[in-house]
């Protein structure tokens, strides 16, 4: 992947090309994958999540845990600014979504009743992510 400091937003007609169906909808459209459905939901593996987009780390494996949710759950975000929160009041309620910090795909939203540790849930679309496993930056 390139830096995703560097990173400069493909066309949409690339991105398209480059993403599935799924991911587009998710990253460019604030979507939301079926819960139990994605890839990462009961992964175990060890690496480091990124964004499909940009390429951008955003969790560690070892900050993921099972919310019994049917979304990837994560306590906390690598550190230096990796996401960034936004006010969603979508679908009849407030929430706050979850967007890379690099180049704003939507990643999912953040919840207050994670594990003690940060208290904190980043509930995040399979879809939104790519696990490069045995590596962590």
């Amino acid at each position: 992947m390139s830096d995703p400091k560097q990173f400069e937003r493909p066309s949409d007609a690339e991105l398209r090309d480059r993403l599935d169906p799924l991911q587009w909808q998710v990253t460019q459209e604030a979507g939301t994958e079926r819960a139990f459905t994605g890839a990462y939901w009961d992964c175990h593996d060890d690496g480091m999540y990124r964004c499909v987009v940009c390429g951008a780390p955003l969790f560690e494996s070892d900050t993921k845990f099972d919310s019994g949710t049917g979304w990837p759950s994560f306590s906390r975000p690598v550190e230096g600014g990796a996401v960034e929160e936004r006010t969603d009041r979508s679908h009849g309620m407030t929430r706050t979504e979850v967007v890379c910090a690099s180049c704003g795909a939507h990643l999912g939203h953040v919840f207050p009743d994670g594990p003690p540790e940060t208290g904190l849930r980043y509930c995040m679309n399979s879809a939104s992510l790519q696990l490069d496993q045995g590596t962590e930056d």
